[in-house]
C-alpha cells in the first residue's frame, strides 16, 4: 500500500490487542492507542487497570478519549487501502444476485474471494488487508472444496445410516413375517389336533351311549320275554282253574269221575323261583372310554411332541467345555465332549471362574439372544444334573441350585429320582428313563425346555423366565461313587 504507507506503517494502524484495523480509537494516559471495545473489555477481565503495551498500572480506570487526529489518520488509511485493493485487483467487485457476499463490508457488500479461518466468515479482498489482516484465510474456492468434500462425506454417511435403518426394517419385516407364518403353523397344527379330539370326544360319546343303549335294551327284552312266558303260564293256569271250577260244581256224577283224571293235577309250569332281571351294570363303562380318550390324546401328544422337537432341534449348536472352569476333580475328554468325576483331584489354579466344591463345569459357548439347542447322552448314569446357567452364577463353595441364584437345571439321583431344580423342587414322574436328553432356550421367549429325545417326550419346561445376562451351558456329572456312576455326561449335538 504505498499511498498508505507514504503517511505511516501498516502496522502504526494495528489496534495490538484484536490485531485488526483501528475501529474507534482511543488513546490511554501513557499516550497508546487502542480500540475503545478492545481496551475497554480488557480492563473488564482483568484486575488491575494495566497498559498492554508499556505495562503501565494506573491506580484508577483512566478515562477514555477519542484521538480525532488519529481517527481521521486511520479513515483515511483505510480510504486508501480500499482504493490501492480495488485497483490492484480485477476480480474484486460488488456482490451480484447468486454471488456469495462479503460477511464483514458495511453499506455496499463486495464480492468474498476469502475464507476468514478464524472468525469462519467470507470475506472480500479488502477486508482480508483491513479488518482482517492477522487472520488466516484461504481462497474461497479452496475453503469451499474442502467444505463441500466434507459435505460429500456427511451425505455419504447419511446414506450410509439411511441404508442400515431400511436393512434394519426388513429384518424387522422378516421377522414380523416368521412370526406369522409360525403363528400360522401353530394355529393349523392346533386346529388339526383339537379337531380330531374332538373326533375322538365326540366318537367315544357315540359309542359309549350305544354300549349303554345296547345293555339297556338286551335288558329290557329279557326282562319282555320273561314277561310274555308268565303271561302264557297265567293264561293256561286260568283255563286250567276255570275247568276245575266247572268240573266242582257238577251234579253229574258219572261226567264228574270222568273228568276228574285230566284235571286233578296241576299243570306243569316253570320253575320262577331263581328268575329274574338285575339292572344292567354300567359301571366301568365311562372310564373305560374315557382310558380310551386319554390314550388317543397321548398318541396326539406324542405326535405333537414330535414335531416340536424336529423344530428345535434346528436351533442346535455346537457346544464343548471349558477347562478353565471345570472344577478340579473332573476329568474332561480331549474334545470338550465328556465329562466325568475322579476320586483324584488335580492341581489347578483356583481362577474366579473355576467350580471349587460342587463338581461342575460350563461350556465354552455362551448365548445373550435368539434360540440354541444342545443334546446330553446319560445312558448307564445313576446321578447327574444339567440345564443352563447365568454368567454371575457364585462358583464357590455350596451351590444352591435354582433359578432365584441363576441356574435352570433338572437332576438325576439315586437311579431314578428325577426333579427339576426350580425355585420349588418338582418330582418328575417319567414313563421311561431318558437315554439322552434335549436342552432347548428361547432367550427372549423365557423359556427352558428338556427332552427325552428318544421316547419324543417333554420331561419339562422352565417359562417366563426373565434373562439378562450370558447363559451358558451348565454340567455336573455326579459323584464317582465307587464307580457306579462313572460313565461320562456325552454332549452329543453337533451343530447344523
Amino acid at each position: 500500500m504505498s499511498a498508505a504507507n507514504s503517511l505511516m506503517s501498516e502496522d502504526q494502524f494495528l489496534c495490538s490487542i484484536c490485531l485488526d484495523v483501528f475501529t474507534d480509537p482511543v488513546t490511554t494516559p501513557c499516550g497508546h492507542n487502542f480500540c475503545k471495545h478492545c481496551i475497554t473489555e480488557h480492563w473488564n477481565i482483568s484486575d488491575q487497570y494495566l497498559c498492554p503495551m508499556c505495562k503501565k498500572v494506573f491506580k484508577t480506570k483512566p478515562e477514555l478519549y477519542v484521538n480525532t487526529l488519529f481517527s481521521e489518520m486511520v479513515a483515511q488509511f483505510r480510504q486508501l487501502a480500499q482504493q490501492e485493493v480495488s485497483s490492484s485487483s480485477s476480480e474484486q467487485q460488488v456482490s451480484k444476485p447468486g454471488e456469495v457476499p462479503c460477511d464483514v463490508c458495511t453499506g455496499t457488500k463486495l464480492k468474498a474471494l476469502k475464507s476468514c479461518l478464524v472468525c469462519l466468515t467470507c470475506v472480500c479482498m479488502l477486508c482480508t488487508v483491513l479488518d482482517h489482516k492477522a487472520h488466516d484465510v484461504v481462497p474461497l474456492r479452496e475453503e469451499y472444496d474442502g467444505k463441500k468434500a466434507e459435505l460429500r462425506k456427511t451425505e455419504a454417511e447419511i446414506q450410509q445410516m439411511i441404508q442400515k435403518r431400511r436393512l434394519k426394517i426388513e429384518e424387522i419385516k422378516q421377522s414380523v413375517r416368521l412370526s406369522k407364518e409360525n403363528a400360522d403353523r401353530e394355529i393349523a397344527e392346533g386346529v388339526q389336533v383339537f379337531t380330531s379330539l374332538k373326533e375322538s370326544v365326540e366318537r367315544g360319546l357315540d359309542e359309549l351311549i350305544k354300549t349303554i343303549e345296547e345293555k339297556q335294551k338286551t335288558t329290557e327284552q329279557q326282562t319282555e320275554d320273561f314277561i310274555k312266558e308268565l303271561e302264557q303260564e297265567i293264561s293256561e293256569l286260568m283255563k286250567k282253574s276255570t275247568e276245575v271250577e266247572q268240573l266242582s260244581r257238577s251234579e253229574d256224577h258219572l261226567h264228574f269221575l270222568q273228568s276228574f283224571s285230566p284235571l286233578k293235577d296241576v299243570p306243569t309250569t316253570k320253575d320262577w323261583t331263581e328268575v329274574s332281571v338285575p339292572p344292567a351294570s354300567y359301571e366301568g363303562t365311562v372310564v373305560r372310554a374315557v382310558a380310551q380318550l386319554e390314550e388317543t390324546l397321548s398318541e396326539e401328544m406324542k405326535k405333537l411332541i414330535e414335531a416340536e422337537l424336529k423344530r428345535v432341534q434346528q436351533y442346535a449348536v455346537d457346544v464343548s467345555l471349558d477347562p478353565d472352569t471345570a472344577h478340579p476333580k473332573l476329568i474332561l475328554s480331549d474334545d470338550g465332549k465328556e465329562v466325568n468325576h475322579s476320586d483324584v483331584r488335580k492341581t489347578l489354579p483356583d481362577n474366579p471362574e473355576r467350580f471349587s466344591s460342587c463338581v461342575s463345569v460350563l461350556g465354552k459357548q455362551s448365548f445373550s439372544s435368539g434360540r440354541f439347542y444342545f443334546e446330553v447322552q446319560v445312558k448307564g448314569k445313576t446321578e447327574w444334573d444339567f440345564g443352563v446357567a447365568r454368567e454371575s452364577i457364585s462358583r464357590k463353595g455350596k451351590i444352591a441350585l435354582g433359578p432365584k441364584n441363576g441356574y435352570w437345571t433338572i437332576w438325576l439321583r439315586n437311579g431314578n429320582e428325577y426333579r427339576a431344580l426350580n425355585d420349588l423342587v418338582v418330582g418328575l414322574f417319567l414313563k421311561s428313563q431318558p437315554q439322552k436328553v434335549g436342552v432347548f432356550v428361547d432367550y427372549e421367549e423365557g423359556l427352558v425346555s428338556f427332552y427325552d429325545v428318544e421316547a419324543a417326550a417333554l420331561i419339562y419346561s422352565f417359562t417366563g423366565c426373565s434373562f439378562t445376562e450370558k447363559l451358558f451351558p451348565y454340567f455336573n456329572p455326579g459323584l464317582n461313587d465307587d464307580g457306579k456312576n462313572s460313565t461320562p455326561l456325552i454332549i452329543s449335538c453337533q451343530s447344523h
